[in-house]
């Protein structure tokens, strides 16, 4: 199957590349910044808002992995309007080039981080992808812009019979994450025998998925089950931030660790639901939180190649 990647240069969107080629799938990549390239894909500098471009790209493919925009918390607190013209208008524009150029579906790249504005039975109760979503408690505007690309991927399908997929991550962790990413600054500052620096008392849990666990639910994600799904991507353990110290410095080395103030409307964790993505899909993650973090170890001794 002909399949377009937009961001697929980028974290995850490179290993969602890796696993579609490996599938057998011929894939389109769009992305205009440099990164991880596989060689057996199609990369086309395309930018989400050259509506000519972008529809040239997408031109032929039977699915769209949507997984372009601001991803990082500390970058779309600094400039929220940028944040919500790529991730809102950004999902508007690749909603429409789909629409207009008679592709499938459009799987969308979300985030568990959208359940800390729905609304539980009861609290501590796991909250599934029915969950309803309160507005009011969107937090941080990162959540708003994925609640609002939700949103738009929903009106696409009953106003256009543009079918889709929303996939909401876990938090990813693995080889060519951002270096601001939790696991990837606690191992620098281990290995470079400084303090580990936790935000908050540390007891803030996420259930943490390896970056190629999440890969393999994109290709599963293309089946027919999936369409017109909304699936959680969640982790099988819950991780504390203290935890992700600890394992830190018992696999690299023992360092000092301190904690700092907390970030605004930072993501506390709640328990998630993950059994849609195993009955439809038979996805589950399986790889150990430790297993994966030395997996990220030997690939930084590697040299951090692909």
């Amino acid at each position: 199957m002909r399949v377009a990647v937009t961001g697929g240069c980028g974290f995850i969107g490179s290993h969602v590349v890796d696993q579609l080629v490996r599938a057998g799938h011929d894939v389109v990549v769009i992305d205009v910044a440099g990164g991880w390239r596989n060689p057996a894909a199609d990369y086309r500098d395309a930018d989400l808002f050259d509506e000519a471009a972008l529809r040239a790209a997408v031109a032929g493919c039977r699915a769209i992995f949507h997984l372009a925009g601001a991803a990082d918390v500390n970058d779309v607190a600094a400039d929220p309007v940028r944040a919500v013209r790529l991730n809102v208008e950004g999902t508007a524009r690749v909603l429409d080039a789909a629409r207009l150029g008679a592709v499938d579906r459009v799987l969308l790249a979300s985030t568990v981080w959208v359940y800390g504005a729905t609304v539980g039975e009861s609290e501590g109760a796991e909250r599934t992808e029915a969950a309803p979503v309160d507005v009011r408690s969107a937090g941080h505007v990162y959540v708003a812009t994925k609640l609002a690309a939700e949103m738009l991927v929903h009106s696409y399908r009953d106003m256009y019979g543009q079918h889709f997929t929303i996939l909401r991550y876990g938090i990813p962790y693995g080889p060519r994450m951002r270096d601001a990413l939790v696991v990837a600054r606690f191992v620098k500052a281990a290995q470079e025998g400084q303090p580990i620096k936790i935000a908050g008392t540390g007891e803030q849990q996420r259930n943490y998925v390896y970056v190629e666990d999440i890969a393999d639910a994109h290709v599963r994600a293309l089946e027919a089950a999936a369409v017109d799904q909304t699936l959680a991507l969640e982790g099988g353990e819950p991780v504390s931030v203290r935890e992700i110290a600890d394992t830190v410095c018992e696999l690299v080395r023992p360092v000092p660790i301190e904690h700092i103030p907390a970030r605004a409307a930072d993501y506390q964790g709640i328990a998630v639901s993950a059994r849609l993505a195993k009955e439809l899909l038979d996805w589950a993650p399986v790889t150990p939180f430790a297993a994966g973090v030395r997996r990220y170890l030997d690939w930084l001794a590697d040299g951090g190649r692909p």
